[in-house]
């Protein structure tokens, strides 16, 4: 049955005033147990078994994760293969298209910007996308190696956190923001690692075939499953992706100083730190071709430059091969991201949840 007739404002309004229920539960109950964040984070995944002596609210949120039965084999090896042959295109989209896309969605941007190490430390924050990227698209995900579920439940608790600080501590926060970090704000935030980086694909002129569209959004309908997304409204097919995508836009995109904070930062990081010349010298340009007139006119940064797409295309194939010559697989783009992270901060960045000492 089509999901099409779900993407009216009347039902989105309602997912901006839900959350993630369980994961804010187990957040309430970490406050006020310092200790447990600490046990979380030394994890490598998930314990196959959450033991009883645990509060409720714990072994609830855990449990949820080891009783995945129905993993989605087929898709997931498929998409961990498109991975492994595009992933340096892949982050390069993330980077270029996805995250300062997302800037553009007045509402979820708010949330964003109060996040100061978005905008004091832009880096690291990529650098954890990434990280979280590669945990998830890794050969044997969720099927052989346990690690990518407990990535994708501390993503969930650290939305969590983001929800706890700015509902008991945001006075600035406006109801006409819709709660924080919303089911609509996740829906496209999910939409926007996925169905964003093939439309970037293609506008650089990389061919996807409808299998791989299938292959992506599939792949983040299990994501987005595991960080606790309601399914109802994921979309099944690329019209719906389309439409659902469409209607959000519609709602969200407009100018505010949140938004125009994030994109500055973000410029100023690229311009300092992308070691191709071509690259870094044309920031801007290359945000408006991906971003178009509307995104780009919504975050201020609009440019006279134009950029042909597919020589762009050809700059990005090119910029790939030199970091990682010929055989640029996932082990190599793991590689050479773990490699920049120690040059630029002195360790590999994990995902890992904020730690507090009890006053």
């Amino acid at each position: 049955m089509s999901k099409l007739k779900l993407y009216q404002n009347i039902e989105l309004d309602q997912l901006r005033k839900i959350q993630d229920p369980s994961a804010d539960k187990l957040v309430s109950l970490l406050i006020k147990n310092p200790e447990l964040i600490t046990l979380i984070n030394s994890w490598k995944e998930i314990p196959p078994k959450i033991d009883e002596s645990y509060p409720q609210e714990f072994q609830s949120f855990f449990n949820f994760y080891l009783r995945q039965n129905e993993i989605p084999e087929d898709i997931l090896i498929k998409g961990q293969k498109l991975f492994d042959q595009k992933g340096d295109l892949y982050l390069a989209m993330l980077g270029f298209y996805s995250l300062p896309y997302a800037y553009a969605f007045g509402d979820g941007a708010e949330v964003l910007v109060r996040s100061k190490r978005i905008l004091s430390d832009i880096g690291r924050r990529l650098g954890e996308t990434g990280s979280f990227i590669l945990d998830i698209f890794e050969p044997g995900a969720f099927l052989t190696k346990k690690k990518a579920f407990l990535t994708c439940a501390k993503v969930r608790l650290i939305h969590a956190f983001s929800r706890y600080f700015i509902s008991n501590y945001g006075t600035d926060w406006k109801e006409g923001f819709g709660k924080p970090i919303n089911q609509e704000d996740l829906i496209g935030t999910n939409l926007s690692f996925s169905l964003i980086v093939i439309r970037g694909w293609k506008k650089i002129g990389f061919k996807v075939s409808p299998d791989e569209v299938s292959v992506i959004m599939q792949y983040w309908k299990w994501v987005g499953r595991l960080m606790g997304i309601n399914e109802k409204y994921w979309p099944e097919n690329p019209k719906e992706a389309f439409a659902l995508e469409k209607l959000i836009r519609k709602r969200h995109i407009k100018a505010t100083d949140a938004g125009n904070q994030l994109i500055q930062a973000l410029i100023a990081y690229y311009k300092s730190t992308i070691p191709d010349p071509i690259i870094s010298s044309q920031v801007v340009p290359i945000l408006n071709f991906f971003l178009g007139k509307e995104v780009s006119k919504a975050l201020g940064i609009e440019s006279a430059v134009p950029v042909n797409g597919e020589l762009l295309g050809l700059v990005f194939k090119f910029s790939g091969w030199k970091n990682y010559g010929g055989n640029k697989g996932y082990s190599q783009v793991a590689r050479q991201n773990e490699s920049n992270q120690l040059a630029l901060y002195g360790q590999k960045l994990e995902i890992k949840l904020p730690e507090f000492n009890r006053s």
